[in-house]
């Protein structure tokens, strides 16, 4: 007997609302078609059900003093795709760890990180559109978000999945070019900025994304880089560049990624967070954020795997809006996380972890003695485990 079918249709049924019949059933049956018909069952040969999750018991701190402990489901993403004709394909990967009120910009959810379908219109070009993961380059932002501990602050404070359009083009096995056009966020323009006096939205908010995946060195490092022009308002607009580049050797593998985002109005909103509300109620104009991130991995053996990730995060504030500025500074953060990871099973992507994952934030004198702002760190140590676990 073949239980995909009804595998598939018990998860189809437990992931999505199911509203009551309010018609009155005017006669009953004992023969039912086929919730999968027996034609299209073999669509499901071409189907993935993925069940990506990490989870963990969290222990927090703040200032080096224990504040929490408490069992947590980081990440748990359910993921379908696969093949509904040739050249014709399909994404969904929806998040339990969201909210599922549709946002005003798209009339999505912001649980639904994926919605897309994909056509191939040859070997080397393809197109596709929905609700799509931005192409926006860089090592870090490319790993499934269950293979990340924490991210660095730009990603961390992005809109990294938004509706649109786009096409890729593969002139060879070691090179990829991708180009979409995109919603420049899911929120509107009040939700995410306020009221900034003298700014003017943008009648059509779109983001500009070009994307480069390819290598350097005969092959040696995988890079993977990318340039983002959004407009948000008349006049005043983002660049994003991010630069990630990694080499892979039998044992010990390294990735590192520059992050670089100069913003008109303040998108990533570190710095409008820090400024108190009595004095700048809105987002501020002429942010400006780098980001430095490296990650490192060395396999002892089969089953253990040792890992580092480390990152510096910068803050700047550019406008000389408030007369009392001295700097251009705001904020300096960063971010250490080793980690042990442990692989029992040969075919089965399941490892179980312990790490530590350590912030520390430090303001400038100028944000210190103008917003109140008060250095800290944060600390987690967590054991958990982690899987895209291929249940179909």
């Amino acid at each position: 007997m073949n239980l995909k079918p009804l595998l598939i249709a018990a998860l189809l049924f437990a992931t999505f609302p199911v509203f009551a019949q309010t018609e009155k059933q005017v006669s009953d049956t004992t023969g039912y078609n086929a919730i999968i018909p027996v034609s299209k069952q073999s669509l499901l040969r071409d189907m993935d059900v993925i069940m990506n999750m990490q989870y963990a018991f969290r222990n927090e701190f703040v200032d080096g003093k224990y504040t929490n402990g408490h069992f947590n489901m980081n990440q748990w993403r359910l993921e379908i795709k696969g093949k509904v004709f040739d050249k014709v394909y399909y994404r969904l990967r929806q998040r339990y760890t969201r909210s599922i009120e549709p946002q005003s910009e798209d009339n999505m959810s912001r649980a639904t990180d994926i919605a897309m379908i994909r056509v191939d219109v040859s070997p080397k070009v393809s197109i596709s559109a929905g609700k799509l993961c931005a192409d926006f380059g860089g090592i870090e932002f490319d790993l499934n978000p269950i293979d990340i501990y924490q991210y660095a602050d730009i990603l961390e404070q992005a809109d990294n999945f938004l509706a649109g359009a786009g096409v890729s083009w593969r002139p060879s096995t070691k090179n990829e070019f991708n180009f979409q056009v995109l919603n420049s966020r899911t929120a509107s323009f009040q939700e995410l900025y306020g009221q900034p006096p003298g700014i003017t939205e943008a009648k059509t908010p779109l983001a500009y994304v070009a994307n480069w995946r390819g290598s350097l060195f005969g092959g040696k490092i995988k890079t993977i880089w990318s340039y983002s022009y959004f407009t948000e308002a008349e006049k005043t607009h983002m660049d994003y560049i991010a630069l990630g580049q990694q080499y892979v050797g039998k044992k010990f593998s390294i990735a590192y990624d520059f992050q670089w985002s100069d913003e008109g109005l303040d998108r990533t909103g570190i710095v409008s967070a820090t400024i108190p509300d009595n004095l700048y109620p809105y987002a501020v104009e002429k942010t400006f954020y780098t980001s430095h991130w490296i990650k490192a991995d060395y396999k002892v053996s089969k089953k253990v795997n040792l890992s580092f990730v480390g990152y510096v995060d910068y803050a700047k504030w550019k406008d000389n809006l408030d007369p009392q500025k001295t700097s251009d500074d705001v904020r300096t953060a960063y971010g250490f996380i080793p980690t042990i990871e442990y692989y029992p099973f040969e075919k089965l992507n399941l490892r179980f972890f312990a790490n530590w994952v350590g912030r520390v934030y430090q303001y400038s004198d100028y944000s210190k003695h103008r917003f109140g702002a008060v250095d800290y760190n944060t600390g987690l140590f967590q054991i958990g485990f982690v899987t895209p676990l291929l249940v179909l």
